[in-house]
């Protein structure tokens, strides 16, 4: 298995094996605290071969800098590998989308990606109170 891209955005679709993404980012700018993000998406681009046929479980987790979930009880998503037999390789896009994300404080947290409970990728994303920086 190889995990071609993980990415927090916006949106995300996936069309004709075609992965779209809007907005990618790894900062959140919170007015206030608690901060409460409207809606974003976690998308995947995952290649699958030969040794990586049947049965997966993905888990996609949001935790704080001290490893822990700030949204317990994420469903687990099923789903099987099987590749035809004249392929070498199995492509496969995933979107997760969340609403109304909340963070306790500012800080640094992560998207914690693991397929079979084994920890394959995480995304950085820092949450800092106060107004987006004036563009340049």
């Amino acid at each position: 298995m190889n995990i071609q891209m993980a990415v927090l955005c916006d949106a995300a679709t996936s069309d004709n094996e075609k992965l779209n993404l809007l907005g990618a980012f790894d900062t959140i700018y919170a007015p206030q605290l608690p901060a409460q993000h409207p809606q974003c998406s976690v998308a995947l681009r995952v290649t699958f071969t030969p040794g990586d046929e049947g049965r997966r479980l993905l888990t996609i987790n949001f935790i704080n800098a001290d490893g822990q979930s700030i949204m317990p009880n994420v469903p687990q998503i099923s789903f099987e590998v099987a590749l035809p037999g004249d392929l070498h390789f199995l492509t496969r896009n995933f979107i997760a989308s969340f609403q109304q994300l909340q963070f306790p404080e500012a800080g640094l947290y992560s998207v914690d990606i693991r397929f079979d409970d084994v920890s394959c990728a995480s995304i950085p994303l820092l949450v800092t109170h106060g107004p987006p920086p004036e563009p340049t």
